[in-house]
C-alpha cells in the first residue's frame, strides 16, 4: 500500500504539478459563479510558477541535502562491495532502441564503475527494479548490468537487486542479497542529494553502509543564491529538492527512516555496529 499511496501523494508535492493544478482549477472556476476566486488562484499559479522556476529556491533547497554528507576518502581500507541505487538509467527507451539509455543521474554507474575497477575484490549490487506506477517503465537493473559489463566489470563480480521500486525495499532486498559480515565495508553509490534519505533508509534496515555521493548538482552553498536561466531548469531542480525534503519527512514519520534529517555517524557509516538503528 506505501507504493501506490506514495506515488499519488508524491505527484501533488511536486512543486510544478501543484502550480499547474491549482492554475487550471482557477481556470476551471473562472467560468463559474466563483469567477474572482478563479482569477486569483490562475494569478497565484503563475506567480508561483516564477518563484519556483527562476528564484534561487531550488538551489536553496538542494545545497543541505548534498553539504550534508563530505565526499568519500579513499583510506585505503579493503571494500567488501558496492551498492549502487538505481535512477541512472532510462529501461523503458533503452528496450525499445537495443541500447543503454543513461540520464542525468548517471553518475552513479560511471563513478561506480570507475570505484569497482580500482578495487578489484568488491563484489557489486545495481538495487532497481521497475518503479513505474501506471506504464511499465522496464527494470532498471537489466541495461545496468549492460553497462557496467560493458565498461569492463567481470560478470561474475555483479549481481542485481531487480525488485525495489523505492529507497526502502533498496535497503531490505540489497541486504538480503549481500549478506553483509560484521566489520565488513559497504559503499553507497547514489546522488549527493539523496545520501541523507538512502543513509537513514538503510540504516533502519541494519545494512551498515558508508556513502558515496556523486552526481552533485550544485557547486556548494554559493549556489543558495544563484538563480536560474530558464523556467525548466528551476522548476526540475525544486522538484527534485522538495521531493527529497517530503520524501525525508514521510520515511522518518513512518518509520523506514533512523532519523529525520540523517547525518554522518562514524560507527555506522564506517561498518563498526551491527545494527545502526536508533
Amino acid at each position: 500500500m506505501f507504493f501506490p499511496v506514495s506515488k499519488l501523494l508524491g505527484f501533488f508535492a511536486l512543486p510544478s504539478n501543484a502550480v499547474m493544478v491549482l492554475g487550471l482549477l482557477g481556470l476551471v472556476l473562472m467560468v463559474t459563479r466563483f469567477a474572482r476566486l478563479g482569477r486569483g488562484l490562475v494569478v497565484a499559479s503563475l506567480v508561483l510558477l516564477a518563484i519556483f522556476g527562476w528564484s534561487p529556491l531550488g538551489n536553496a533547497l538542494m545545497v543541505p541535502l548534498e553539504e550534508r554528507f563530505p565526499p568519500f576518502r579513499d583510506d585505503g581500507r579493503p571494500i567488501a562491495g558496492i551498492v549502487i541505487l538505481g535512477g541512472a538509467t532510462t529501461p523503458d527507451v533503452a528496450a525499445a532502441r537495443d541500447a543503454v539509455v543513461l540520464n542525468e543521474a548517471a553518475e552513479r554507474m560511471t563513478a561506480a564503475a570507475a570505484l569497482a575497477l580500482r578495487h578489484p575484490e568488491a563484489r557489486v549490487i545495481h538495487s532497481g527494479g521497475d518503479a513505474s506506477f501506471v506504464f511499465g517503465g522496464g527494470n532498471e537493473s537489466d541495461s545496468a548490468l549492460r553497462l557496467l559489463r560493458d565498461l569492463g566489470l567481470p560478470v561474475d563480480r555483479l549481481a542485481p537487486e531487480d525488485r525495489s521500486r523505492n529507497t526502502v525495499e533498496n535497503a531490505v532486498f540489497t541486504k538480503a542479497i549481500a549478506q553483509p559480515k560484521p566489520g565488513e565495508r559497504w559503499l553507497l553509490v547514489t546522488s549527493a542529494y539523496h545520501v541523507p534519505r538512502s543513509i537513514g533508509v538503510f540504516r533502519q534496515a541494519g545494512f551498515a553502509v558508508e556513502p558515496y555521493p556523486v552526481d552533485w548538482r550544485t557547486v556548494g552553498p554559493a549556489d543558495a543564491l544563484r538563480p536560474f536561466p530558464t523556467l525548466g531548469d528551476g522548476l526540475r531542480r525544486t522538484d527534485t529538492a522538495v521531493r527529497e525534503w517530503v520524501g525525508l519527512l514521510v520515511y522518518w514519520l513512518t518509520g523506514r527512516s533512523s532519523e529525520l534529517f540523517p547525518g554522518p555517524r562514524p560507527a555506522c557509516d564506517l561498518g563498526r555496529a551491527d545494527d545502526c538503528r536508533p
